[in-house]
């Protein structure tokens, strides 16, 4: 079993950062060039992420109704983009793509949730995992967007790198401003004054405290924050429309223009206290949006002009859904001016990274814009940008620009001054090109999109969309970075088990003195079974240890242990360490009877969407007696709620003879919706005993019958089979071991 991968933070001294240059530039900076204040400390990284903020809406953009003066001071001082694209139309692709630097057409999340939360995985790199292992101090603040709804687990944001987490883990709780909670780190901390419904405590107000406490306390050392407010996502809820009261605009259009207007004072209010802790110079600051403007809530952003000169909205692939500001200021850091290059959001992690002496992942899609930002030269240009969208919601004025297919799957791409958008009538990426209809619009001439060109110029539509085809893939398989650590499930106490550790270079330069550690608990056996240490780790090359482990006698049952692998190496930019923690459990006594799985304790309970239902409420709770589950209208006893991807381990400790159960979509997931699709899996000590066809509510359940005979943990699986885990809930009905 792979267990969940964590970086380490480390203070700067520990890792000698004071030896990390800025740049890999010439001594003598170039003309116009930013200065640092310490060239050899590495910068200070503050990214802003508006929510469904139009380019438009700014007035370095051209805003003219909505006051934005801060943002405008910063683009005037700064350097400013005026060909910065998101990665998606929509808010949980485009934050998964700036977090990975992966395209919709490679990235894990790619479309919005109806129902589940897209989840990111153990093999998602974000960048503050890339930063952390050089000794950055990192934390998010505000909308993550990424479920489970839950702590341990491999998407939470403390999973991917970020040390302090304060906001909304779920994509849908992000829509209130008025939280009865927030969470903090893996807590859910009740915000008091908004309870029962109370609306006293403004989240934007709470998360902006939160953010500069974070500054005052790492104002000492490299730190990354990320900040995603919430605003100016719908609805537009705000304490005061403040200088818009008077407006003569709808309710929703004041505070819409009061949450862009508090978005702006927001930042102006994280550069002041840079400037007051006296690191304004040692800090680079990015400012952008995840994706076009919104209209949800009753909000008019035609009233604002909020895309400009551009087509479409948020949900649409044309310009105006895709084309976001993008601010880069740092006083010390960063040389003012304006750059027309194309630059998706993308370009974020391999930016970070150089900017911060960090070795990046090779198998990203994005290229660093770090000489941009710092005179140092000019900065590599993207062969083509691509967009993918999955969508289901619809708003009027996106479905009319793209004439009614709003929820057809599309794609666009741009190479050079070409844009292509294409529609599918039926979901399904290997329809054949014919059947695809296809635009294709001029920007250097029609930036407005206006003028489709594709009957005139069919060989650059062919061009275009094989460039389309060949970045788009449904399963993008990752080269291993970092550190990583396996385990098998169990730790049973007195009996030696093995635990694989690696340190993989997945950047595209060589490390050296690599070398890895295993801690266990105290009073636990830990030899090593092989190498530990590479004088050389060449780009793509892994260092690989195993180890044996035994826990004491007399360790406690059902407790989890939490091993943890240490990977350091001296990387071309200054020494780096990653950690993996991984938890192994002392298993509970093995059955001595026969008995249904909901009366058993698991030894490991993943699920994607809440917890593991075995009582009758639903998945509001996390335990009981079974909960009834009904198949084609008939009642079954003793079931086990799950929602793809699930993973439900129990110990059987070799004393089971067999295993029987029903599996299928139970009549009440059925009611929901008919789209969902599974497919289970029963594992015994990780081999496969038996597998189901692709389960609906059309197919019915499926029985299984399984010999389990020496089994030690079995395992049941549930995984999607239609990339619609929105739809995905599965029930187990009379889940029962035999023993004897």
């Amino acid at each position: 079993m792979s267990s969940r991968r964590t970086f380490l933070a480390g203070s700067a001294a520990t890792l000698g950062l004071g030896a990390v240059p800025v740049t890999a530039g010439p001594p003598a900076a170039p003309a116009g060039a930013a200065v640092p204040a310490d060239p050899t400390r590495p910068p200070n990284l503050v990214v802003v992420l508006a929510d469904d903020l139009g380019r438009g809406e700014l007035g370095a953009y051209g805003q003219r109704l909505i006051a934005t003066p801060r943002l405008d001071g910063l683009a005037a001082e700064g350097l400013r983009f005026t060909d910065a694209y998101s990665t998606a139309a929509v808010c949980a692709p485009s934050r998964c793509s700036l977090l990975t630097g992966l395209h919709t057409g490679h990235a894990t999340v790619r479309a919005n949730p109806s129902g589940a939360q897209g989840s990111l995985t153990a093999a998602d790199t974000t960048f503050a995992q890339v930063l952390r292992a050089r000794g950055y101090r990192t934390g998010v603040i505000g909308k993550w967007g990424f479920g489970p709804e839950s702590a341990d687990q491999d998407s939470h944001p403390n999973a991917r790198g970020f040390e302090e987490f304060h906001g909304y883990i779920d994509h849908g709780h992000a829509h209130q401003y008025y939280p009865a909670y927030l969470w903090h780190n893996g807590v859910k901390e009740p915000v008091p004054g908004n309870a029962g419904g109370a609306k006293v405590v403004y989240a934007p107000d709470l998360l902006r405290t939160k953010a500069l406490d974070f500054l005052d306390r790492h104002a000492a050392e490299p730190f990354l924050l990320l900040l995603t407010p919430t605003v100016p996502h719908a609805p537009s809820d705000i304490p005061d429309p403040g200088a818009y009261a008077s407006r003569p605009w709808s309710t929703a259009d004041k505070g819409h223009a009061a949450q862009v207007s508090l978005f702006d004072s927001l930042v102006g209010d994280v550069v002041d206290r840079l400037r007051a802790l006296g690191i304004e110079d040692d800090t680079v600051v990015l400012v952008t949006s995840d994706n076009g403007p919104h209209e949800e809530g009753g909000v008019d952003p035609d009233l604002f002009d909020a895309n400009g000169p551009l087509r479409g909205y948020k949900r649409n692939l044309y310009e105006g859904g895709v084309r976001v500001p993008l601010i880069a200021w740092g006083p010390g850091r960063v040389r003012p001016g304006t750059s027309d290059r194309p630059t998706p959001l993308t370009d974020l992690l391999p930016t970070l990274a150089e900017l911060g002496g960090a070795p990046a992942p090779s198998d990203v899609d994005g290229l660093s814009a770090a000489p941009l930002l710092t005179g140092g030269g000019t900065a590599a240009l993207h062969d083509h940008l691509y967009w993918f969208r999955d969508e289901r919601g619809v708003t009027g004025r996106a479905a009319a620009q793209d004439r009614q297919r709003s929820t057809w799957l599309a794609e666009a791409l741009r190479k050079d001054r070409w844009k292509a958008v294409r529609f599918a009538p039926v979901r399904d990426h290997a329809l054949p090109d014919d059947q695809w209809q296809v635009e294709l619009y001029d920007l250097a001439t029609d930036v407005g999109e206006t003028s489709d060109l594709a009957a005139r110029h069919p060989a650059r539509v062919a061009e275009l969309v094989a460039l389309m085809r060949s970045s788009w893939q449904e399963d993008h398989p990752r080269t291993s970075f970092g550190a990583t650590l396996t385990a098998p499930p169990l730790a049973v106490p007195g009996e030696p088990f093995t635990v694989t550790a690696e340190l993989a270079n997945g950047s595209s330069r060589s490390w050296s003195s690599a070398a890895v550690t295993l801690r266990a608990p105290s009073g636990w056996t830990v030899r090593a079974g092989t190498a530990t240490t590479a004088a050389q780790l060449a780009a793509g090359a892994r260092l690989t240890t195993t180890w044996r482990i035994t826990a004491p006698a007399g360790t406690p049952a059902l407790t989890p242990w939490t091993l943890t692998a240490e990977g350091t190496a001296l990387a071309p930019g200054g020494p780096v360490r990653y950690v993996a923690d991984g938890t192994v459990t002392t298993p509970p006594p093995a059955p001595t009877r026969d008995s249904y799985l909901s009366d058993l304790p698991w030894i490991r309970a993943v699920n994607g969407w809440g917890p593991v239902e075995r009582d009758t409420s639903n998945g509001k709770n996390a335990a009981g007696d079974g909960t009834p589950v009904s198949f084609g209208g008939t009642a079954y006893a003793k079931g086990l709620g799950v929602h793809a991807y699930s993973d439900v381990a129990f110990h059987l400790g070799g004393a089971g003879n067999r295993f029987t159960a029903l599996v299928g979509i139970d009549d009440f997931s059925a009611r929901q919706s008919t789209l969902g699709a599974t497919r289970a899996t029963v594992l015994g000590d990780d081999r496969v005993l038996f597998t189901t066809p692709t389960l609906t509510a059309a197919t019915g359940p499926v029985p299984v019958d399984v010999d389990v005979r020496g089994v030690r943990v079995l395992r049941l699986e549930v995984a999607d089979a239609n990339a619609r885990t929105s739809f995905d809930h599965t029930s187990w009905a009379l889940a029962r071991v035999t023993v004897g």
